[in-house]
């Protein structure tokens, strides 16, 4: 797999040099290849340009978000076909975005867990799921459904005014008996949503990610959870706060979804407050940039050599290059947090701020699997003399997540479609050294 960030790499024997009867007597190890496994809710964002009479006809307020009944959504979406209304129609869901760009950083294999449409129309919005998700993405394991998957319209009217209007298919259908135990063999996370715990009461996607949560934690692997937007956790924050105390691992939101789960408006605080509960924390800012806390063992904390920041929590950003580890894993537990402004500033122009934060988490995946991958294949290397859960230090994964989170804003689509350049004239060789 590709390690995570910009690494300097040489061959200092060229490997056409060998001798082919070594080469016969040395047989190539196979390394352990980990993966991220997701559990998320298959939908399509479909945008198109309309008029004011189209959202009349479909009974849509302008400017609002809606519910579709599916035979309603089924008819709108033929309507935008035929008249060839559509601009945009990309795969969505933050679990499936972020299990994408995973697969596009580290060049590595993830899982989705999750439900697709049996019959599939060359063309149509499922088709289109299929086709823009990374090869490396494993969609073998989706259970089947009778039915469609979850679409998402945002229908633009000549003003520039934006309606939603939401069907959500069959996306939250997927059952506990279709979570297979053995994907999780080989898996560095298991990243779920906060959107899966909402639905309709019959709906079993909480039983799979139940299921999802208990096989991952009998297997000690880290549940990573996203929480997709404030309005889920607002008038539930202890049943949220029990949850994550319970089950979780990371925590990756923004600043919103932060004050809202801790009451904390301050994202510093706010990730200071969720280390309550959780080993590691990512908290993503808009225009303020990106923070991180977590833990470190005492005898392993490292200082930064970077200017000390002030705030809320004085000079919090002191052991920045210190890695992250569980807090059960250590014997004298130490906070350690990271900051970092927008890269280059932030974008000149921000084309979609939908799919920031995933970029954001996929960027961490990486380097925790980075980790794991090293880990497993130089079992003896001084780089796991604690058992850490980065590769790298809290300072440079907020780097390299802060970089992926700029490169997504720049498009249209939520979802990298090629991996970070090796080199960069606006990247200073000194942003990675450090």
């Amino acid at each position: 797999m590709k390690f995570p960030g910009q690494r300097k790499s040489k061959h200092y024997f060229p490997t056409h040099a060998r001798d082919p009867l070594v080469n016969q007597i040395q047989q190539t190890p196979k390394l352990h290849r980990p993966i991220i496994v997701g559990v998320g809710q298959t939908i399509v964002d479909i945008e198109a340009r309309v008029d004011s009479e189209f959202l009349a006809r479909y009974d849509l307020s302008k400017g609002h978000s809606l519910v579709l009944e599916e035979s309603k959504a089924d008819a709108l979406y033929q309507e935008l076909v035929e008249k060839e209304l559509i601009t945009h129609q990309y795969p969505g869901d933050t679990i499936g975005n972020t299990l994408h760009n995973y697969s596009v950083l580290a060049d590595s294999k993830s899982v989705l867990l999750g439900v697709m449409s049996k019959n599939i129309e060359v063309g149509s919005y499922a088709y289109r799921y299929l086709c823009r998700t990374s090869s490396r993405m494993n969609l073998n394991n989706l259970q089947m459904v009778d039915g469609p998957i979850g679409r998402c319209y945002t229908l633009i009217t000549e003003d520039g005014e934006r309606t939603f209007a939401i069907n959500e298919g069959h996306m939250n259908k997927l059952r506990p008996d279709s979570v297979p135990e053995h994907v999780f063999d080989k898996a560095s996370a298991l990243v779920v949503s906060s959107y899966l715990m909402r639905g309709k009461p019959e709906d079993p996607m909480p039983q799979a990610v139940a299921r999802s949560v208990e096989i991952a934690k009998q297997k000690n692997i880290p549940v990573v959870l996203t929480l997709g937007t404030k309005y889920v956790i607002e008038g539930a924050e202890k049943w949220w706060q029990d949850y994550i105390k319970e089950n979780v691992t990371i925590i990756a939101m923004n600043e919103e979804e932060g004050e809202a789960l801790t009451g904390e408006k301050d994202p510093l605080l706010a990730a200071d407050k969720a280390l309550e509960w959780v080993d590691l924390v990512l908290c993503t800012a808009g225009p303020i940039g990106l923070y991180m806390a977590g833990y470190v063992d005492d005898s392993a904390k490292r200082l930064t050599e970077l200017p000390l920041l002030p705030g809320n929590i004085p000079e919090f950003n002191q052991y920045e290059f210190s890695r992250s580890m569980r807090k059960s894993d250590c014997q004298t537990p130490v906070k350690i947090y990271s900051h970092i402004g927008p890269y280059l500033g932030g974008p000149l122009e921000i084309k979609n701020t939908n799919g920031a934060g995933d970029g954001a988490l996929s960027a961490v995946l990486h380097d925790m699997a980075a980790n794991s991958y090293h880990e497993s294949n130089v079992p003896n290397s001084a780089k796991h003399d604690h058992p850490y859960l980065t590769y790298s230090s809290l300072s440079q994964v907020c780097k390299y997540a802060n970089r992926v989170s700029y490169e997504v804003l720049t498009q249209h689509s939520p979802r990298l479609s090629r991996a970070l350049p090796e080199r960069e004239d606006s990247l200073e060789e000194t942003y990675w050294d450090r």
